[in-house]
């Protein structure tokens, strides 16, 4: 298995979120503000950070792979003490209120698998830290599915965000090993993509899985009625949000949608998970991490990769180095 792609997952991941957090919660045109920044090689920050700054979506993206390379696979209780962490130690950049809550608990010792902020709570949480468990399980779907779900559940406890969860995980997985022609280099099948996704994903939540699989409808169509059919597709969208809201449903379909409309080209895919507007930073970390998967690290603007940081530590050098860990682990 390349390295380079299981460095493409992290380092794309990072940069997706770093280019949504400047306009998270922004409406499209905000949205393209940023996209004309990036066309001309000068994305824009946010205050009081400059370019570079990735969000907790990476963040506990990060922390899980450290979970899963430092104990060998995943330990529950490690990752909720990992998870915990960054909220006891004010490390987090961003945060979901649910995420925040489960935190809470998992320090007040509460156990891990009672955490999680019960149904029908069901934002993206889950699914934005989800890439990890791809990297690692992508040839054991059926483990997959099980440590999307278990992992989730540390946070959100509603059948649908464990479902988002073994979407994201389960796309990085297809997408690294280049299953049903999705391997870099090859013309991507969206339809058979799709189709082995929606298995895993159906296998959590029916619904969520009947989605999953009429994507490749809404892949050749307008982005608009795309947009318009994925809103619909999520009974839990929230309208004071412009765009995608943070609810996991529409926020993992428009992900999923970025990268099968553009699956060979990063900052294609980063121009339609971000200018839809709304919750921006975890639509592009999430496709982000998926598109790098396929394409490797080779294929991201080494410039803005260059650019990468939390808070003056854990910049692109130092995610390259855990990603070659869990390469070395489970790459062969």
């Amino acid at each position: 298995m390349n390295r380079d792609r299981y460095r493409g997952c992290l380092l794309g991941q990072a940069l997706g979120d770093a280019l949504g957090f400047a306009v998270e919660g922004q409406p499209p045109q905000v949205c393209t503000l940023q996209l004309q920044a990036l066309r001309e090689g000068r994305p824009l920050g946010r205050e009081p950070f400059g370019f570079g700054q990735y969000t907790d979506d990476t963040q506990l993206a990060r922390e899980l792979a450290l979970s899963l390379a430092d104990c060998n696979g995943f330990d529950p209780v490690d990752h909720a003490r990992r998870l915990a962490a960054m909220f006891t130690e004010q490390r987090i950049v961003g945060r979901g209120k649910a995420t925040e809550n489960a935190a809470r608990r998992l320090a007040a010792g509460v156990p891990w698998h009672e955490a999680g902020e019960p149904p029908p709570q069901a934002g993206n949480g889950s699914a934005m830290r989800a890439a990890p468990v791809g990297l690692w399980y992508h040839a054991d779907p059926r483990e997959l599915v099980r440590v999307a779900v278990d992992q989730g559940r540390t946070t959100h406890r509603d059948p649908r965000a464990s479902a988002g969860a073994v979407a994201i995980a389960g796309a990085v997985a297809l997408a690294l090993r280049g299953d049903d022609a999705s391997g870099a280099g090859r013309a991507l099948d969206a339809a058979a993509f799709c189709r082995t996704l929606a298995g895993w994903v159906g296998s959590v939540d029916a619904g969520f899985g009947e989605a999953v699989a009429a994507l490749p409808r809404s892949v050749a169509s307008d982005p608009l009625l795309a947009l318009s059919t994925i809103q619909s597709s999520g009974k839990d969208f929230d309208d004071r949000w412009p765009g995608i809201s943070p609810f996991v449903v529409g926020s993992v379909l428009w992900s999923l949608y970025a990268f099968l409309r553009s699956p060979d080209d990063f900052q294609a895919a980063m121009v339609l998970a971000i200018g839809v507007g709304g919750d921006v930073d975890t639509t592009a970390a999430m496709t982000g991490a998926i598109a790098g998967a396929r394409l490797g690290a080779a294929a991201l603007p080494s410039k803005l990769v260059r650019q990468l940081q939390d808070q003056g530590t854990w910049r692109h050098g130092e995610l390259s180095k855990l990603a070659d860990r869990l390469h070395a682990a489970r790459g062969g």
